[in-house]
């Protein structure tokens, strides 16, 4: 047996989960998934299980992933980080950050959010610049009703001048005392949340499923990014993106198919 074959022969004999970031990792930023991809997935569940973990909401993650039946297309698929997770389609499990750090502490983080937010000028402004979720508030200074074109313009404006990394360092040192991490994730926004409810989270739901290994690929990786948790954690072998093509290649290499 030549060495590839003795590489695959391994890889296959192994109960391998490959966990997927959404954004940015199976589909361009705020896109839906391309044809190409869907069928490159439906052609990996032959030869790993699937997941999905997506620091969005389940209705922004079933938009990219063309519809509510991306809960029947794979085993696990892990909203709001794993807050709230899906497996075969049911919900398992569902967590709270209001509950958790109670309405006076969450707020004052809304308040001091919109504050800092209404003082920087921006190339444009539009709507909804608080988003609640179940187990997380999402920060978006330039709105998250901005369309596409504006999204892209915000980004290439926040890599020139930092306006994320310089928000993320104002609320770590107003909040950080409260146990609560800030992440920036996507192309628009940061992520509030409890230390331990990083991606990190979803791992409770699978690391005792009998894989030998699991993989996770994702486009944030680097520290303050919202995949850099999970990317690190020693129960994940971590994989840095840049693009659902760049997924691609790496999982073909990695599982030789």
């Amino acid at each position: 047996m030549n060495s590839f074959r003795l590489i695959k022969s391994k890889m296959s004999s192994k109960k391998i989960l490959c966990l997927f970031d959404v954004d940015g990792t199976l589909t361009k930023p705020r896109q839906v998934i391309e044809a190409d991809m869907e069928q490159f997935l439906e052609t990996l569940k032959t030869h790993a299980s699937v997941g999905l973990v997506g620091g969005s909401d389940l209705v922004k993650i079933a938009e990219q992933m063309k519809g509510m039946s991306v809960l029947d297309k794979y085993e696990n698929v892990f909203s709001e980080n794993g807050l709230v997770a899906h497996k075969y389609g049911e919900e398992v499990h569902r967590q709270s950050i209001a509950n958790h750090i109670g309405e006076a502490n969450l707020q004052k983080l809304i308040n001091f959010s919109l504050r800092y937010m209404s003082e920087l000028e921006l190339p444009v402004k539009r709507g909804t610049f608080v988003e609640f979720r179940s187990g997380l508030i999402n920060l978006c200074p330039v709105g998250r009703s901005c369309s596409q074109a504006e999204r892209d313009q915000f980004a290439e404006y926040d890599k020139e001048h930092q306006l994320r990394s310089k928000f993320r360092a104002a609320l770590i040192e107003n909040f950080g005392h409260l146990g609560l991490r800030f992440v920036i994730g996507g192309q628009i926004s940061l992520d509030a949340f409890p230390e331990g409810w990083d991606k990190t989270y979803c791992l409770r739901f699978v690391e005792n499923a009998g894989f030998d290994e699991i993989h996770f690929f994702g486009d944030k990786t680097s520290e303050g990014g919202n995949d850099y948790e999970i990317f690190l954690d020693s129960r994940t072998i971590g994989h840095t993106v840049v693009s659902p093509e760049d997924t691609r290649k790496q999982v073909k290499e990695l599982l030789n198919f």
